[in-house]
């Protein structure tokens, strides 16, 4: 079971992030308003959000598009459907479809919308890499992400750093096409620049958000999965581990704009598996993970956490095992 002190500290920092998130946009977007007319921001507001509802929705049809993904019958993997029951049940959720991706990258991925229903996605490549408890595991988390809602709390919250970006480019350009001095070209040229640094502030934001939403998936599965913890870790190793040599081979990601979907980002492989090699590739999986977790994380690693929409791997680890 998981540390209940623990998850309710998480719940207040994603809580706390959240009303940042919004907190800034609205002042923000309230000193605009002050400063233009309101009605050609509304006008602008109300396009990014219509374009954001229509991406959300249709989601899941382009995640199916770019990686491969189809539907897996129950006659093909009676067991992986067994398990998808299991830990839906007990997460207290519909089952979702349960989803097969031609990618050899080893990985899994939640997604869905109000048009299609929840599903969950699992590479052709977890199935070989890992072990039939890890994959429950990997399965744990996704439904985790299902439970809480995530998919729709990050669409909502990246409408607000679109908002502002698109609004600092159009601020930006008018103010070329302006007279600096008797039209307002620098006013315009200032409230660009000032969008777009509330939208890289968002921004990070944004990627904080969504690496407290995996630590919570991750607890989630240690919750449902019975040994959750050390079978996710173990998961998340080999997970690490077996990107970085299927990409080493030439194999495609894809769209790396949907790489918040996987369980581990794939453009991190490399310098995970960095953090694996520093551990001493272990001769059992439990070694491994604990070497990882005992290795101490340079300052460079936090710094560099800070643009990733993942936790570095050790801090991951530690606390899952906390």
């Amino acid at each position: 079971m998981i540390n209940q002190s623990n998850l309710w500290k998480l719940r207040f920092t994603m809580a706390g992030t959240l009303a940042l998130i919004i907190g800034i946009s609205s002042l923000a977007f309230a000193a605009i308003l002050a400063w233009f007319d309101a009605f050609d921001l509304y006008t602008l507001a109300g396009s990014v959000a219509l374009f954001n509802i229509i991406q959300w929705l249709i989601g899941p049809y382009l995640v199916n598009m770019l990686y491969g993904a189809k539907k897996l019958d129950k006659e093909v993997q009676p067991n992986l459907h067994m398990m998808i029951e299991s830990l839906s049940r007990k997460s207290g959720i519909k089952t979702p479809r349960l989803m097969i991706s031609s990618l050899n990258i080893p990985n899994a991925f939640a997604y869905g919308s109000p048009l299609t229903g929840n599903h969950v996605a699992v590479t052709q490549g977890l199935l070989q890499e890992l072990e039939a408890e890890e994959v429950e595991a990997v399965i744990g988390h996704e439904i985790g992400h299902l439970k809480h809602r995530d998919m729709h709390v990050m669409m909502v919250v990246s409408f607000l750093p679109s908002l502002f970006y698109i609004l600092a480019r159009s601020m930006m350009w008018s103010s070329y096409g302006r007279d600096r001095r008797e039209n307002g070209g620098n006013s315009l040229a200032l409230i660009g620049a000032i969008s777009m640094g509330v939208y890289f502030l968002l921004t990070l934001f944004n990627l904080s958000l969504s690496r407290q939403r995996e630590y919570y998936a991750d607890q989630h599965a240690s919750n449902v999965v019975e040994d959750g913890a050390r079978k996710l870790s173990e998961g998340l190793a080999k997970i690490s581990t077996g990107t970085w040599r299927q990409q080493m081979y030439g194999e495609k990601i894809g769209a790396s704009s949907f790489k918040t979907l996987f369980i581990s980002d794939p453009d991190h492989a490399a310098k995970d598996v960095a953090e694996l090699n520093a551990a001493h590739f272990g001769s059992t999986d439990s070694q491994l993970v604990n070497k990882i977790m005992n290795r101490r994380i340079s300052g460079l690693e936090n710094f560099s956490e800070i643009f990733s929409t993942h936790p570095n791997i050790v801090k991951r680890l530690k606390a899952l095992n906390s």
